[in-house]
């Protein structure tokens, strides 16, 4: 007996460690594994009102364009310094975490999230609700933070997650295919409505529209992804095999709602982010058409 235990033991303490990895949406009351680090990506001065322990600070338009192109992805360079600056290490894991008022403001967290795993990053996740969730299901807020320890950490920008103006063009004149899925309410679908930055409204020809609010109960922060539309989005892709899904709105932030959903909890291979959206592809004067 007692040699049938040593032997359990011995092979106990000789098997791998399986590290702990995260899903692509936590839940504000879940355990976080070991070494997962907190991006809290809030203003600074909401950041200082208090944030979840441990959490590094690196606001959202730090991970965005210009002022009139505010979907274009930073430079790599940009990028990098930011991810060093916070000490991003790869290999670790990353918890988005944005404020969670609204639907829209899940956005930010999607962007941040595809942004990370085209740089190379793997085990990602968003706080569901964001911080005022964490907040509601009784976590204890800090407001003091110590300076992040930087890292070396190099990326290099994937494209595996992404569709420029160029293949959108290519989609638009019939050069390639690909399902085009406007993320914005209607009236922007139907061109009663413009972002400020854009020359024109109407969007994409031949685009379909699929409201990035969808995936959420009213204007719920929290992320509640009904199982008929995790049913529809996989029919669309199913419909049209082979063709990637590319998810557009007018800056690449409502779109990434669209764009996490279909890619990270559906688990739909191809699925792709226009990040510049229409403001960037109205800015070069192409030509958009009234959705409907």
């Amino acid at each position: 007996m007692h040699r049938i235990l040593a032997a359990l033991i011995a092979l106990l303490v000789a098997a791998p460690l399986v590290a702990q990895t995260l899903t692509p949406l936590s839940e504000p009351d879940e355990a976080l594994p070991e070494g997962t680090l907190i991006i809290d990506i809030r203003a600074p001065k909401d950041f200082a009102t208090g944030h979840m322990p441990g959490a590094v600070n690196a606001p959202y338009g730090k991970w965005r364009g210009p002022k009139n192109n505010p979907g274009r992805v930073p430079a790599a360079e940009d990028l990098q310094a930011l991810l060093q600056g916070i000490g991003a290490m790869m290999g670790q894991g990353i918890l988005v975490v944005h404020e969670g008022k609204s639907a829209t403001d899940f956005g930010a967290a999607a962007r941040v999230y595809w942004t990370l795993k085209s740089a190379g990053f793997s085990d990602l996740s968003i706080l569901n609700g964001g911080y005022t969730a964490w907040v509601g299901t009784g976590g204890d807020p800090e407001k003091l933070a110590e300076a992040p320890v930087k890292s070396d950490v190099q990326i290099t920008l994937a494209s595996d997650w992404l569709m420029d103006r160029d293949g959108v063009k290519d989609v638009v004149l019939g050069a390639s295919e690909a399902v085009l899925l406007d993320a914005r309410p209607l009236e922007f679908f139907e061109g009663n409505k413009k972002h400020p930055a854009a020359q024109t409204a109407g969007t994409l020809e031949g685009a379909l529209n699929l409201v990035h609010s969808t995936w959420f109960k009213g204007n719920s922060p929290r992320m509640d992804a009904p199982a008929a539309m995790i049913t529809e989005i996989r029919a669309i892709a199913g419909e049209n095999s082979g063709k990637p899904l590319v998810s557009f709105c007018n800056t690449g932030h409502w779109a990434a709602t669209n764009w996490f959903v279909a890619s990270e909890i559906a688990g739909i291979e191809n699925v792709k982010l226009y990040p510049e959206s229409m403001v960037g592809w109205t800015l070069l004067g192409n030509a958009v058409t009234n959705g409907g």
